[in-house]
């Protein structure tokens, strides 16, 4: 239902996301609502297509002059761009995808906890933006970058569980899994890896859900339990007032979880933690 494997298949996504979505890439590569990526990443991982096709492709998409100044096209060839460094990475450190690249986090404090890791996978957090994104992944093998990033800055900073367990859990359900860029990616996230974001950078995942799921589109296709919350409350259920939560259906704790952890506690817990891991090496 979800992907056409093959060459053919590969080429017939990139056509129509060239048609399609390609001239408004840099604005919309963000909105998991907007069907304006390009969902290539399967088809260059099982090497049906290859990132210099697809580069070449881009580039003459139209005049070669106004795409190189174009902020699309130079967006997408900088995703391109990013599988290529990883693929370096991978090259020159092997462990990649379990050890961290940066050795100073070795010593970080971790709070694995393996209920914790269960509800994340399975979507049952209480941040509508991340069960959403974790249960398009189990149902459909992938999910939007920008949500990736979310789910992935969830569990590694708010939760405090450790980058690899993340990591182990895209490669064993994601289609497009890379070993260089599942791993690189996860490392980025977590601060640990090369030109990485720095650890103390945590994404709100409510904020970033009305940023870039405004009307709450991808939130509602996800969580259909959901689906009759006003778009003011989507993103943060736990703060309708009790009526407006009766009148959609939702109650929190039974139809929908409450939050696994508050958005204060969470990031104030991984700050700690970055400063004791800070004076540690120090």
């Amino acid at each position: 239902e979800e992907w056409t494997p093959g060459e053919e298949g590969a080429w017939t996504r990139f056509e129509r996301f060239k048609a399609f979505a390609l001239a408004s890439y840099h604005g919309d590569r963000n909105r998991p609502d907007l069907a304006k990526v390009s969902r290539l990443s399967a088809h260059l991982h099982w090497g049906e297509i290859s990132i210099g096709q697809l580069w070449h492709g881009a580039l003459l998409h139209g005049n070669l002059e106004d795409t190189l100044a174009n902020k699309s096209h130079e967006q997408f060839l900088k995703e391109l761009t990013w599988r290529d460094f990883s693929a370096h990475l991978l090259y020159h450190f092997p462990a990649l995808a379990h050890q961290n690249w940066r050795p100073e986090f070795d010593a970080f404090p971790w709070a694995e906890d393996t209920e914790v890791l269960e509800r994340w996978q399975r979507g049952q957090t209480g941040y509508p933006i991340v069960d959403a994104g974790m249960r398009e992944l189990w149902t459909t093998g992938w999910m939007h970058n920008r949500v990736r990033m979310i789910v992935a800055s969830f569990l590694v900073k708010h939760l405090l569980q450790p980058w690899q367990a993340g990591e182990r859990w895209f490669w064993n359900t994601l289609v497009d899994a890379d070993p260089a860029t599942n791993a690189a990616s996860w490392q980025w996230v977590a601060g640990c890896g090369a030109d990485a974001a720095p650890y103390f950078r945590i994404f709100n995942p409510v904020t970033q859900a009305e940023k870039f799921d405004p009307e709450g589109v991808y939130i509602k296709k996800w969580l259909p339990e959901l689906a009759h919350l006003p778009r003011q409350f989507i993103a943060k259920p736990w703060e309708a007032p009790a009526l407006v939560l009766r009148a959609a259906g939702v109650h929190l704790g039974d139809t929908y979880p409450a939050p696994i952890i508050s958005l204060e506690q969470g990031r104030a817990r991984a700050l700690d933690a970055f400063a004791r891991l800070k004076d540690s090496s120090s």
